[in-house]
């Protein structure tokens, strides 16, 4: 028997794998069936507006939100690539927590 592996899952961030800061400053995007994606940061999941909304549990989720959430998964990769060098956290930008790991891999 052989059994094809599935990726369900993909993980956008702009600083060095395993970096001190690099989980408040990613971006998952995860498979939600049906050949659609869902962009998330956290349990927040992104729209077409561009705007995040908590993502509920399935049975509570309308046509409508849906619609506004899911993609093909070249868009939202491209969505989640996009967006995350627009992240702030604690004050910090996606440019801060890179000059920052760039000054401590100089030490």
């Amino acid at each position: 028997m052989h059994i094809e592996p599935r990726v369900t899952e993909y993980t956008v961030c702009p600083l060095p794998e395993g970096d001190i800061n690099a989980s408040g400053f990613t971006i998952t995007v995860a498979y939600r069936g049906r050949d659609l994606w869902a962009v998330l940061r956290h349990r927040w999941c992104l729209g077409t507006d561009g705007e995040g909304d908590y993502e509920s549990v399935p049975s509570e989720r309308e046509d409508e939100w849906l619609a506004g959430h899911r993609f093909a998964l070249d868009d939202a990769l491209q969505l989640a690539a996009e967006h995350v060098l627009k992240l702030t956290v604690n004050g910090w930008t996606v440019a801060d927590a890179l000059a920052a790991a760039e000054r401590r891999s100089t030490r």
